[in-house]
């Protein structure tokens, strides 16, 4: 397996809070309650990362250590969730200042998407800020085990698209996905 050893290094709520750099690094992003946490756990092949059924739960920036070599990092999700708009506006701040700063030891960036729902404006303009800060972004459609095959092509070739971007379609349950995520974070990562 590719995750061959894992820590959890830091919750950073501000940049002070970000550790030192190492060989790159891999964020998570996607709307709250998309699966975020439950991705890394599976590629993690342990639960280290916090998975919460009430959205929302992450606030701050999570910094796992892989391999002793990179960082897979855990970003606020947005859209629903029950927090205070100023809340709401410190993650988004904290998100661009993670980026305006780290965007040189960025590798890639998996953006969550629920293959119930249509990509959103804010996973739109997700795809178009890492675009232009020159960062690869794959699409994972989360949680493919609740579709029909035919739904799932359907919607791997509309997500496909309206991003221009990567898909690959995943579930936590059945493990659908899951090699092909990480071949594509080694190939990032090399």
């Amino acid at each position: 397996m590719f995750v061959k050893t894992v820590e959890f290094v830091v919750s950073a709520y501000r940049e002070d809070d970000f550790p030192q750099a190492l060989h790159g690094e891999v964020c998570f992003v996607g709307r709250s309650n998309v699966g975020k946490s439950t991705l890394l756990n599976v590629l993690f092949n342990r639960r280290l990362a916090k998975v919460s059924k009430r959205p929302g739960k992450t606030r701050s920036i999570n910094f796992y250590k892989v391999n002793n070599r990179y960082y897979f990092v855990d970003l606020p999700g947005y859209g629903y969730a029950e927090v205070s708009k100023s809340e709401r506006v410190h993650w988004k701040n904290l998100i661009e200042t993670y980026f305006e700063n780290r965007n040189d030891q960025i590798k890639l960036s998996v953006l969550l998407i629920d293959c119930r729902l249509s990509p959103q404006e804010n996973d739109k303009m997700f795809v178009e800020w890492s675009q232009y800060y020159r960062v690869p972004v794959l699409v994972v459609l989360s949680k493919v085990d609740k579709l029909g095959h035919q739904e799932i092509s359907r919607k791997i070739e509309v997500v496909r698209q309206e991003l221009g971007t990567d898909v690959i379609a995943y579930s936590a349950i059945t493990k659908r996905g899951v090699s092909d995520i990480i071949e594509k974070i080694n190939r990032c990562l090399v």
